[in-house]
């Protein structure tokens, strides 16, 4: 019987399809599998299915570069060739196809392993290889870019990486990933402070999908907030360990290709410091060089309630680097990374970054230019109001990752704080900066514990009769549930804010 099951899926991939059809404009639709790697303690190959779209007047003689797209978390590949139409025009084939366990795909949900979607990536990219109509750079090499957003976004850095990993290069010639992240395990639970209302979502959509001990440490960590103890805690450290590009640079391998990146400043699920980890580490500095950063004020959003945060949706960056949305400028990016032709695309190699209230920033460099030394700061935990310290004085524009460097000391264990940057007229009207906070959590009593804090990345333009503050506060809507055992509090000695300042 086992022997019928591989002879089966091998027929499926020599095949290459279950059906062809011509769609609208002489588009030809192929829709079928490919045999990837088992999952674990099995034998049987699972099936990675994929919905082939080949542009009227592509064949050997014509040949034409292909996009991967594919789905976010829980998600299902995208059949109808309409939606693929503005690459199609430019020139482009495209595969989008059905993530391990997701759709018609067979196997488990691993989230971004190298071993199993990684790998997954590069039998889809071996199968591409095969075809004629698809441009070839050398024998067994397409000419390939990839789009997406979220987990459809995580597919390209596991792709690229895991054939970095396993021959020294990639086959992808670019990316341009979405609302994705550099770290999962920081993204999911920073500092071990579980995102708990984005983690709910994201089990009720998908979390049948896991593998079942994975399956339970995730819905432990939802209930209590924090990083599971014990051996729920190990396996969700070792599930998570590898699952991005963190992970890769640690192990000294960099992606040499361009990618433009789009990033939600106002996502408070892969918020900015995730994307701007990748812009920043993720690539060599050649590669940086003919990339793109893009934050807008969009992704995973969710309002900041407690605390109150604001941000003015939109997308002003790609429109003054001359496309309507990040999506045109995707194409526009691929045409001239990939089909070589002048497409007037600039902004290379730098940040530009949506202001809270919808204006287009471009910096070189965001590296910090303030140190201010602060007072002590004293909130309680658990439970209660908001501080708000003020730190300057608009009009002022600040961009970058501001951190805060303190003596930490609490009263009980499992006591914790949540930090982010504010503008208002006053501590009572100040408003969090893109919706987005940050946590700090002692597991343990902390007396004198030497912190580093990283807050939100943000960009915001503070104007004439308003101040920046750093806000504190002992509860967070982004993490419901963070409670320690006791009502306490949480006292930082000597505090130091670093941050940039790009102008007053």
């Amino acid at each position: 019987m086992r022997r019928r099951v591989v002879s089966l899926v091998c027929a499926l991939v020599v095949l290459g399809s279950w059906l062809a059809v011509p769609a609208a404009a002489a588009v030809t639709v192929t829709n079928g599998c490919v045999a990837s790697v088992p999952e674990p303690g099995t034998t049987t190959p699972v099936r990675i299915c994929y919905s082939l779209f080949e542009p009227a007047g592509a064949s050997a003689a014509h040949t034409v570069p292909l996009i991967f797209h594919s789905h976010g978390w829980a998600g299902s590949r995208t059949k109808d060739p309409a939606a693929f139409q503005a690459w199609l025009d430019a020139g482009f084939g495209v595969l989008s196809f059905d993530q391990r366990s997701f759709g018609e795909s067979t196997g488990v949900a691993h989230v971004m392993s190298p071993d199993y979607e990684g790998r997954d990536v590069v039998k889809l990219v071996d199968f591409v290889a095969g075809l004629d109509w698809v441009t070839k750079q050398r024998p067994g090499d397409p000419l390939i870019g990839a789009i997406g957003g979220s987990y459809g976004g995580g597919y390209q850095f596991a792709g690229a990486f895991t054939e970095l990993r396993d021959s020294g290069r990639t086959r992808f010639d670019a990316l341009a990933p979405e609302i994705t992240w550099w770290d999962l395990k920081q993204s999911l639970a920073p500092e071990e402070a579980a995102r708990t209302l984005w983690l709910s979502i994201l089990f009720a959509a998908g979390g049948t999908h896991l593998p079942p001990a994975v399956s339970a440490a995730f819905v432990q960590l939802i209930a209590t907030g924090g990083w599971p103890a014990g051996k729920a805690g190990r396996d969700l450290d070792a599930f998570f360990a590898h699952n991005g590009p963190a992970w890769h640079v640690s192990q000294g391998r960099k992606l040499d290709i361009p990618v433009l990146f789009g990033q939600g400043i106002s996502d408070n699920l892969f918020n900015l410091n995730q994307g701007l980890a990748n812009f920043d580490h993720a690539l060599t500095a050649r590669a940086r060089a003919r990339s793109i950063f893009v934050g807008y004020n969009g992704g995973h959003t969710l309002p900041s309630v407690v605390p109150p945060g604001f941000a003015t949706p939109g997308d002003p960056c790609s429109i003054a680097l001359g496309s309507p949305n990040f999506s045109a400028l995707a194409v526009r990016f691929m045409t001239a990374k990939l089909l070589g032709r002048a497409t007037g695309l600039s902004g290379f190699g730098v940040y530009h970054l949506s202001t809270a209230d919808g204006r287009c920033l471009t910096q070189r460099n965001l590296a910090p230019n303030t140190r201010q030394a602060l007072g002590k700061i004293l909130v309680p935990t658990g439970a209660g109001l908001p501080l708000s310290l003020k730190i300057a004085t608009g009009p002022l524009t600040f961009a970058g990752t501001p951190r805060l460097s303190a003596k930490v000391y609490t009263l009980v264990p499992d006591s914790g704080a949540f930090f982010a940057l504010s503008v208002g007229t006053n501590p009572l009207t100040a408003r969090v900066v893109q919706n987005n906070t940050m946590p700090l959590r002692e597991k343990h009593v902390a007396r004198g514990v030497e912190r580093t804090i990283e807050l939100p990345a943000i960009a915001v333009d503070v104007p004439t009769g308003k101040n920046l503050y750093l806000t504190v506060t002992p509860v967070a809507d982004m993490y419901a549930g963070q409670r320690g055992p006791l009502p306490g509090a949480l006292l930082l000695k000597n505090p130091t804010l670093t941050y940039r300042i790009l102008s007053r």
